[in-house]
C-alpha cells in the first residue's frame, strides 16, 4: 500500500528539494497540499500531482486520507505546525531546526506520543552515502582498536557562497506577499536582544553538532563545555564534551565561492575526516579520506557504493521506509531533542562570558 502523503508549504526547499523527492517514491502518493498563498498553492498542486490543496495546516490535519506530512516552514512556525498534525496522529517528516527552545521540542514530542504519531528531523547529512561510510569506518576502527583510540573531533563549517550550486531547476512563483513569520518561541531565560543571533546561529550549525554527534555516537551524552563566539554570537568555537571526547565546532561565513564544510575524528594512530558537497549538488556525496598512521604511513580515500547519490533524496526514502517497517529513524525528534538543549547551552555561557 502506498503511504499517504501531504505537504505544508510551498517555499524553495519545498519545492527545490522535499516535495520532488517524496513524488519520486513510487510508495508514495500525494494527497494533500497545504499553502497560505492560494494561487501559488495551486501552481504547485497542478505540477505535481496533489488531489487536494488547504489553505492552511490545520485543514490538512483533518484529512483522515492523510498518514504522514511533510514540513517546510519558517523556523518560527513549523514547531507549532509539526505539533498540531503529530497530535491530529500523522507522522511528520520536517526541516531542521526542530524547536527553538527545550520546551518547544518537549512539547512537540508530548503531541506525538498522544497521537500516536512519529516525528523525523531532516538532518540530511547523516543520509549521505559518504557520511555513512565515515560513520562505518569510525565505528570499526574504535571497534577493532587498529587506530587507537579516539581523543578529538572537528567540524569546521565556514560555508561560503555557494550552498544552492548545482540547483538548475525551475519553481513555481507568484506575486503574492510572502507569510509574514510570528515571534519565535525562543528561551524564557533568553533576552530579546539576542534572540536573532541565536536563531541563526542555531538554524546554521544544529546540522554541524548533530553530525558529530552521530559519528561519535554519543546520543544525549553530551555538553557544552566552552564558547568563544564574537559579539555577532556566530563567528569563532564551542568546545563540547562528547561522552568523554573533545570536540569543537568552528564557525564563521567567507564570501568565498565554495563551500567550507568538513568533518574530522581523531585517533591516535590516524583520522577519519569527510567533506561535505554544496548542499544541493545533486548525485554527489561526502568525500572521504582515511589517515592510518604507523610503520606505513597511508591516506586513502574510500568510495561508498552509492557514490552518485543525493543525501535528501536518501532521507525521503528512510522516512518512508521507516513508516513501512517500523524501525527507527536515524534521526528522531527524540534524539534531536539533544541539539536543542545544546544550543541553549551556548548561549547561556556566551551570554555569561559577556557580563
Amino acid at each position: 500500500m502506498a503511504l499517504k502523503f501531504g505537504y505544508v508549504g510551498c517555499g524553495f526547499m519545498a519545492q527545490a528539494v522535499h516535495i520532488p523527492n517524496f513524488a519520486g517514491l513510487p510508495e508514495v502518493e500525494l494527497v494533500a497540499l497545504a499553502e497560505i498563498r492560494p494561487e501559488l498553492g495551486a501552481k504547485v498542486q497542478r505540477r505535481w500531482g496533489f488531489r487536494k490543496l488547504y489553505q492552511s495546516h490545520t485543514e490538512l490535519a483533518d484529512d483522515p486520507e492523510v498518514e504522514a506530512v511533510g514540513v517546510s516552514a519558517a523556523f518560527t512556525e513549523q514547531s507549532q505546525i509539526a505539533r498540531d498534525l503529530l497530535a491530529a496522529g500523522k507522522h511528520v517528516f520536517m526541516e531542521k531546526p526542530m524547536a527553538v527552545s527545550v520546551a518547544e521540542a518537549e512539547e512537540m514530542l508530548a503531541a506525538a506520543q498522544a497521537g500516536g504519531a512519529r516525528l523525523m528531523v531532516g538532518y540530511m547529512k547523516r543520509y549521505d552515502a559518504g557520511a555513512e561510510l565515515a560513520k562505518r569506518l569510525i565505528d570499526s576502527f574504535r571497534q577493532e582498536g587498529a587506530l587507537g583510540e579516539v581523543f578529538y573531533a572537528r567540524n569546521h563549517g565556514f560555508c561560503g557562497r555557494q550552498w544552492n550550486a548545482g540547483f538548475a531547476g525551475t519553481l513555481e512563483s507568484t506575486q503574492e506577499p510572502r507569510p509574514t513569520p510570528g515571534p519565535a518561541r525562543c528561551p524564557d531565560w533568553l533576552p530579546p536582544r539576542f534572540h536573532q543571533p541565536y536563531i541563526w546561529y542555531l538554524q546554521q550549525y544544529t546540522h554541524n553538532v548533530n553530525l558529530l554527534r552521530w559519528y561519535l555516537g554519543v546520543g544525549d551524552k553530551a555538553r557544552v563545555t566552552g564558547v568563544h563566539l564574537g559579539d555577532d554570537g556566530y563567528t569563532g568555537l564551542i568546545v563540547l564534551d562528547m561522552d568523554g571526547v573533545q570536540a569543537v565546532v568552528e564557525s564563521g561565513d567567507t564570501s568565498h565561492f565554495s563551500w567550507d564544510f568538513n568533518t574530522q575524528v581523531f585517533f591516535r594512530d590516524g583520522w577519519v575526516k569527510s567533506t561535505s558537497p554544496p548542499l544541493l549538488l545533486d548525485n554527489v556525496c561526502e568525500a572521504v579520506e582515511v589517515y592510518r598512521g604507523g610503520d606505513m604511513q597511508e591516506i586513502c580515500q574510500p568510495m561508498p557504493e552509492a557514490l552518485y547519490s543525493w543525501c535528501y533524496r536518501r532521507e525521503a526514502q528512510h522516512f518512508v521506509t521507516c513508516l513501512q517497517t517500523g524501525e527507527e529513524f536515524r534521526s528522531s525528534g527524540a534524539d534531536t531533542l539533544t541539539d536543542v538543549r545544546l544550543f541553549e547551552e551556548v548561549f547561556r555561557l556566551w551570554i555569561a562570558g559577556r557580563a
